[in-house]
């Protein structure tokens, strides 16, 4: 605090919240929404958001075939990956309106580009467990769940037969290991 002012983030911009005693009248800034890890959520109950949206655009023209996000706990990657997967992904095709009045959306080249890919996201945020086979029961369920999302490319002409075989393979293996203790990864990994 500085004499009588509140200092406030919002939308990147710093205003300056005027406290005068006797007056009512408070201006607040928008809710900060600590631990929440959903772009979708964020945006649709107006919750404080600095934009990183730039972020999709210098990661697209980069053209990098592989991106690594490492950085400290708490630090936004969750969050980072939701924010991809709203805007690439074709199951959220139709939700350009979360992304408007962020800096992606200023061009239309980026706006065009907006829900046209599939995109598997998987995030081991919620993976806290306290022993490796504990942690491995987790990470199966994860795999599995997202091997379930996609469960209707089995009967669609997408996938070959070797494909779909692949596919019953390795969302049926997390639960065979789990029941047999068959270690997922090779020894010495």
């Amino acid at each position: 605090m500085r004499g009588n002012r509140y200092w406030a983030l919002r939308s990147e911009v710093i205003l300056a919240c005027s406290m005068r005693k006797g007056k009512g009248l408070v201006t607040m800034a928008r809710t900060v929404s600590i631990g929440r890890q959903d772009f979708q959520r964020i945006r649709e109950n107006n919750n404080f958001y600095v934009d990183k949206t730039r972020f999709i655009k210098e990661w697209w023209e980069a053209d990098d075939e592989v991106t690594l996000i490492a950085r400290p706990r708490r630090f936004g990657k969750t969050l980072t990956m939701s924010m991809l997967e709203k805007f690439f992904s074709v199951d959220y095709q139709e939700m350009g309106h979360l992304f408007q009045g962020l800096a992606v959306w200023e061009e239309e080249a980026y706006r065009k580009l907006q829900g046209t890919y599939p995109v598997l996201m998987v995030s081991f945020a919620d993976v806290k467990e306290n022993t490796f086979e504990q942690s491995r029961k987790s990470i199966c369920r994860i795999i599995k769940t997202l091997y379930n999302h996609f469960d209707f490319l089995l009967k669609s002409d997408v996938l070959n037969e070797s494909e779909k075989e692949a596919f019953l393979h390795i969302s049926g293996v997390c639960s065979i290991l789990r029941l047999r203790r068959i270690p997922i990864w090779p020894e010495g990994l």
